[in-house]
């Protein structure tokens, strides 16, 4: 007999609690192997396809491609075991046969492809265990017989009220609802049932193998005289506040949500001050045009951001007070020896702060390269949670648009953050006399109880000599 095994969402990260389906990888019906993926989830950090521990026959989804779910909830019910590939249980067969009986060359397939009744045994982080992913195979339900009208097979249709059930035929010649599961796959077309009082059992449905549509359901409501309006925006209407006419409400969830949570957390509980200054970067920027000319055409070139992070580290060096985080419940501030450079970086998916890790270690060739890789990961979704979490210190380049000043709100639990204005051409007293130099504006905001401003001023005014004279790294080389 085969055994129906409840898969829930696994930990995808560092404090991270919910996720949302953004697609689902297999289909109900469907033989998996062994961590196969099955389905996309969008977590507050990244886009993980999440794979199954169990090889078998997928008879449950749960959750709507856009709901989100908590960890430990049920994501999908897998059939495994020496009959898993055949879905039909075998509970009707005394009373006329079950139908959905799975052929025998599918019955060899299944086997072949899904390796029913293997585990991974795997610890599941959001990123797989490595298996390549197996050939997936849609188990098709047989036309019901006229002798069993009304019945339906004993597919394990999971228990949740957020399952999407499998796509099995069901006749309306019954005059009782049949047990069994339902022929629908739209949760919109459930849930205008539910609120119309339609019992879906007692439809005929008009789509694929008896599939029950929407039309189908308003048809039903008609012929009970029952408003045939759409229930969606109704339902929206009355679950929502009263609004004012043009207000456009956004939920907080996803990843905006969690940026809202983390600045919010971060300005409740960090004593934040921020110091500025003007800086003169021609010099900075001279050196750079050199570094990547001395390179020559083919080398990867040196971008600006990996040169401030080579100075921030530096000055992390110098100031080791600014690399730290405050535990509360302690009541202890916690200096840490490396330094992981976490950089802004603005995405379709919102903000993000990408981790450079080791960055004391790395040189400005290394930083460059790190900071472009995770930069194209940013932009393309394919960053994992780990690359997104552990960062000790944040460089925000916010003159790529087009702004001079900011105060950055620090991204907690870190100590602090330095901004980046845009650099653009201002008078500026050069050597005595008066010239045009390449000017912008650098921003530390500091969490004022790991250290006072003699500190924070410091740290900042040695990142400006830096970028005036790029020389004085040579010192610490």
């Amino acid at each position: 007999m085969a055994e129906v095994k409840e898969f829930t969402l696994p930990d995808l990260g560092e404090g991270l609690t919910e996720a949302e389906v953004v697609r689902w990888l297999v289909e109900v019906g469907e033989v998996v192997a062994v961590d196969q993926p099955v389905v996309e989830v969008e977590t507050a950090k990244a886009m993980v396809e999440v794979p199954c521990p169990y090889g078998g026959v997928v008879t449950a989804r749960y959750g709507a491609e856009g709901e989100e779910l908590a960890v430990g909830a049920p994501l999908l019910t897998v059939a495994v075991g020496a009959d898993a590939s055949a879905p039909a249980a075998a509970e009707g067969s005394g009373s006329g046969g079950a139908d959905g009986v799975v052929a025998e060359a599918d019955r060899a397939d299944a086997a072949e492809d899904g390796g029913a009744g293997e585990t991974s045994g795997a610890v599941l982080v959001g990123y797989g265990t490595g298996a390549p992913p197996a050939r997936r195979r849609r188990v098709r339900p047989t036309p019901v017989p006229a002798a069993a009208a009304g019945q339906v097979n004993g597919v394990a249709s999971g228990y949740g009220r957020h399952a999407v059930t499998p796509e099995v035929p069901v006749r309306a010649e019954a005059a009782e609802p049949a047990p069994g599961p339902v022929p629908v796959i739209s949760p919109l077309v459930r849930r205008l049932a539910r609120q119309n009082g339609v019992e879906l059992r007692t439809l005929a449905g008009s789509g694929p193998d008896g599939l029950i549509l929407r039309a189908d359901v308003e048809r039903a409501i008609g012929a009970a005289g029952a408003p045939a309006a759409a229930a969606e925006p109704s339902a929206a209407a009355a679950s929502a506040p009263a609004a004012d006419a043009g207000e456009v409400r956004i939920p907080l969830r996803g990843l905006r949500g969690v940026v809202a949570d983390k600045m919010s957390r971060s300005r409740r509980e960090i004593p934040e001050a921020t110091c500025w200054v003007d800086v003169d970067a021609t010099e900075l920027l001279a050196a750079r045009r050199a570094m990547n000319a001395a390179g020559g055409p083919d080398a990867p070139k040196i971008s600006l951001l990996a040169l401030l992070a080579r100075i921030c580290t530096a000055a992390l060096a110098r100031y080791p007070e600014l690399n730290a985080r405050v535990d509360t419940e302690a009541r202890e501030i916690v200096r840490l020896e490396r330094v992981h450079v976490g950089f802004a970086a603005q995405t379709d998916r919102g903000l993000v702060v990408p981790v450079v890790r080791d960055a004391h270690a790395r040189s400005a060739e290394s930083l460059s390269e790190e900071l472009g890789r995770l930069t194209g990961a940013a932009r393309d979704g394919s960053l994992t949670p780990g690359e997104l979490t552990g960062s000790t210190f944040t460089l925000n380049n916010y003159g790529v648009f087009g702004v001079d000043g900011s105060t950055p709100i620090i991204n907690h639990p870190e100590a602090a953050m330095l901004g980046v204005g845009r650099i653009v051409p201002k008078p500026w007293v050069y050597e005595g006399e008066l010239a045009v130099r390449q000017v912008t504006q650098l921003s530390l905001t500091f969490d004022h109880r790991v250290c006072d401003g003699g500190v924070a001023g410091g740290f900042l005014r040695y990142v400006a000599d830096c970028v005036e004279q790029p020389a004085m790294l040579l010192r610490g080389v």
